[in-house]
């Protein structure tokens, strides 16, 4: 029953409503063909003001190069745009910039909006949670919406390249992130003094084709074989799918040989695979090369079909019908046992192609793990038997705030579910990709992120409920429901959300997790194998979450022993996961905060019934304190796979320059030999800088209290690269984030290099990384190039010293071409060459595939 206060009230908003009304206020609105034309012409951009202002500082800037004013007061329309960084909520003239959720802001008009004019021009101010020093900090298709209208994305936001809608970063309060800020930012110059050293080694080292990943043992003897048609395989039965993708390796590679299986006697020239299990250690093989004969034995298939892998690796990248292998002797074994790659396919989907090139590529570097992120707050990416939503609404975004046909548009992909990043995998295409992947010895991961990083499943569970509520069906509806409807927890994470939380105090959410995970057993059995490792993520759950649940509340009032308030939580979903997978007889698998209270406690592994429980150890910003979580894990009995963010990040950017694409919040910047230098044996020995490129001196120091040592190294299972794909909206900017870094990656899983220590011999590395560039530039990157995948080329270094181009690379090998024409026409550089003008512009090539333009400038004191 009302006061009467609320009737005087309502009275009175009946009235002000009128009034508006009567006088236009609430009129000011746009026609479809006005939308249409106003986004079509009028150009939206955004730059950077100040990162070193108190709060950093940008701007968004809309142009009316149309025909159509908008209108002034306040109207339905309003402009959506995406933003990596939390903006702050303001008004500026009238218009009322609000954060909607994720990254996800809306620009709308108020009363005292005074309209945009044709040919006018209206700038919004606004600052942001963190810096913005790349362009990738800003998303495209923007886009003006308004009720009862089709959404319409701005025309020069509608784009991959971002200079269109973002202005140029030029000064130092724009390219900078802290005061001071030590890292410079990558130019011509400085490229060309960095890449000197390893230029130099290269120069003295022998070109010819080497083994990657480096074998344990090997001796390189005088000598050639000629492998051409006149070869034969011989192989163990057990072997025929090893030796059936031999043979399919060898044809592409231009050499077609007949192959049996070892009961036909062979004549001439042949190859043998063999297994020889009297060998103990798991993927270990033995490799001769002789004249006339290749021999191949693993202790197991997978070991027989490296040993493949290891003569594969001889192969140029051009197709011939013949080729000349060295002769050479090999002994080798994996490093570990866990060799992986991560890819995020939750925030954006690339297709079963995409994949299925990686898979190849892993298996040419003889990694064995596949790592699929499935879920994340943008996206579900599997179609799941009996839950269609998951796909139906869960596995596309557009404008849709009410989020029953679609998940609410994020990460650049407009209001269209035509946009970038929409799409899943049936479960057809993923049955094909677990077949691909164990013919190559590659164990698929599946992860399903739970219970934070859960709003795609959240919201697509919700519209189920909805659904059958309507429709009557009450208990169906509530069957595999992930969130509680009277639950007003407060929360908001790192990216923004502040509603991905599964409600982990719900019977249903079990229901669910049991659901998936049968399903997705089904997938692998019809694959002909089995589901080996659940991954559950568990990470960056929303701090807050559950606090004002009923659900929850009920649950600690049972009593039941072990979850007794909102700290008991996250270990209590963990265990009930693990009672799950360890019945179905799965391992299970987290990221390490998942399996953490807090920085330095970890969750009582004595509660998780699975035989093996591993965490990914990524959070490792050495002067946040969190870095030696991977020992602390793996002291505490947990098998942590080495996945540093400082190091092992592929969607960091490969150098420090504003055209780089990639967040920066763990390492500036993450370049391929710095990946070759991971030492995962001696984890602190990598902690060179701080966030803001202060070299540590003392680790211990820096964190303030004592580093705990691995007292259990036998738990460390393995080294994993991870792509997260937050920025990354196509598969060929995927490409380019992964290659040429998967490879060293690859290298340091499988191979310990001498060099490696508390006290690394940097002179050793250096020779090291230059035999390995080489490697890369003259063999691995063409063999990329001839697969049609795409691959990051370094840009060169180069200066004009008195009057003659000094120019270098950080692949010694890979050609390089200028122009002094600005662009018109490039030549092969060689050598120094005399040039005229102060500026030259210049690029790396292979193939097809050129690097970005830089521009050599004169050097200083000429």
């Amino acid at each position: 029953m009302k006061s009467a206060g609320q009737h005087i009230a309502a009275r009175l908003g009946a009235l002000t409503l009128a009034l508006g009304l009567a006088q236009g206020v609430f009129a000011a609105n746009l026609s479809q063909q006005q939308l249409n034309e106003f986004a079509g012409k009028a150009q939206l951009r955004f730059g950077v003001v100040n990162n070193l202002a108190a709060k950093p500082q940008a701007k968004l800037t809309l142009t009316n190069d149309s025909g159509t004013a908008l209108p002034a007061g306040q109207g339905e329309w309003r402009i959506y745009f995406h933003s990596v960084r939390k903006l702050d909520s303001t008004l500026i003239d009238g218009l009322s910039l609000r954060h909607v959720q994720g990254d996800l802001h809306e620009l709308a008009p108020t009363v005292g909006f005074k309209g945009l004019a044709v040919g006018a021009s209206l700038s919004v101010p606004y600052t942001a949670s963190a810096h913005m020093v790349s362009y990738t900090d800003f998303m495209p298709r923007a886009f003006i919406a308004q009720q009862g209208a089709d959404a319409v994305v701005f025309a020069n936001t509608d784009t991959e390249n971002l200079k269109e809608f973002v202005e140029p970063f030029t000064k130092a309060e724009q390219l900078q992130r802290f005061s001071p800020d030590l890292y410079p930012i990558a130019t011509a110059a400085t490229r060309y003094q960095d890449n000197l050293a390893v230029n130099q080694a290269a120069a003295k080292l022998d070109a010819s084709p080497k083994i990657i990943p480096t074998p344990a043992d090997v001796k390189y003897r005088k000598g050639t074989a000629t492998l051409d048609s006149s070869w034969q395989i011989r192989y163990a039965g057990r072997l025929t799918s090893e030796a059936n993708y031999f043979a399919d390796q060898l044809k592409t590679a231009g050499v077609t040989l007949t192959s049996a299986a070892d009961h036909v006697a062979a004549t001439g020239k042949v190859i043998e695979l063999k297994v020889d299990s009297a060998n103990a250690t798991a993927e270990a093989y033995t490799l001769d090369i002789a004249a006339d004969k290749i021999t191949i034995i693993g202790s197991d298939n997978a070991g027989a079909f490296y040993g493949i892998q290891s003569v594969l690796s001889l192969l140029p990248a051009q197709a011939a019908s013949s080729h000349a292998l060295p002769l050479l002797s090999a002994k080798d074994a994996p490093r570990y046992s866990w060799r992986g790659m991560q890819y995020d396919m939750g925030r954006n989907f690339h297709g079963k192609d995409v994949t299925l090139r990686l898979i190849e590529q892993m298996a040419r570097y003889k990694l064995n793990k596949l790592h699929l992120h499935l879920t994340e707050d943008e996206g579900w990416r599997l179609e799941i038997p009996g839950l269609p939503e998951l796909t139906d609404i869960g596995a596309k975004r557009c404008f849709d705030l009410t989020e029953q046909t679609c998940l609410l548009t994020q990460l650049g992909t407009g209001p269209h579910a035509s946009g970038s990043g929409n799409g899943y995998y049936t479960t057809a295409d993923f049955i094909e990709i677990i077949k691909f992947a164990s013919a190559r010895h590659i164990e698929v991961v599946p992860e399903i992120d739970m219970p934070g990083h859960a709003r795609a499943a959240v919201k697509s569970m919700e519209a189920r409920y909805k659904k059958l509520l309507k429709a009557g069906k009450k208990a169906e509806a509530e069957q595999y429901l992930l969130s509680d409807p009277l639950d007003k927890s407060q929360y908001i994470t790192v990216q923004s959300y502040t509603d991905n939380s599964i409600n982990v105090c719900l019977p249903s959410t079990y229901a669910f997790v049991d659901k998936v995970i049968y399903e997705l057993q089904q997938m692998y059995r019809k694959a002909g194998t089995k589901l080996v490792t659940f991954h559950m993520g568990g990470d960056e759950v929303g701090a807050g979450s559950w606090t004002a649940s009923p659900a929850c509340n009920a649950l600690f009032a049972k009593g039941e022993q072990g979850v007794a308030g909102p700290a008991d939580l996250k270990p209590y979903f963990v265990s009930k996961v693990s009672a799950i997978t360890s019945a179905r007889g799965l391992d299970l698998a987290g990221w390490e905060d998942g399996l953490m209270y807090d920085p330095v406690n970890t969750f009582n592994r004595s509660q998780f019934a699975n035989k093996h429980v591993l965490a990914n150890a990524w959070d490792n910003i050495w002067e946040w304190g969190v870095a030696d979580r991977a020992y602390r894990l793996a002291n505490a009995g947990y098998e942590p796979i080495l996945s540093p963010a400082t190091h092992l990040y592929f969607d960091h950017p490969h150098e420090v320059n504003p055209e780089e694409r990639g967040y920066y919040w763990a390492a500036r910047y993450t370049d391929t030999a710095k990946v070759f230098g991971f030492m995962p044996d001696n984890l602190y020995a990598n902690a060179d800088k701080a966030r803001n490129g202060a070299p540590i001196e003392n680790l211990e120091a820096l964190v303030g209290r004592a580093m705990p040592a691995l007292e259990k190294p036998e738990n460390l299972r393995g080294m994993q690269g991870q792509v997260w794909t937050e920025t990354i909206r196509t598969g060929a900017q995927m490409e380019q984030m992964i290659y040429p870094r998967l490879i060293p990656l690859a290298e340091r899983a499988w191979h310990k290099a001498p060099w490696e220590g508390d006290r690394p011999d940097a002179a050793a590395r250096t020779a090291d990384w230059a035999a390995f560039a080489v490697q890369l530039s003259v063999k691995e990157l063409p063999k990329l190039a001839a697969l049609g995948g795409d691959f990051y080329l370094p840009p060169p270094g180069g200066v004009v010293d008195d009057g003659k181009l000094l120019a270098n690379t950080a692949l010694p090998g890979l050609a390089i071409e200028f122009s002094i024409d600005n662009g018109l026409s490039w030549n092969a550089y060689t050598d120094e060459h005399a040039v005229s003008k102060s500026e030259v512009l210049l690029r790396t090539r292979l193939g097809e595939g050129t690097s970005r333009v830089t521009t050599a400038e004169t050097k200083q004191g000429n």
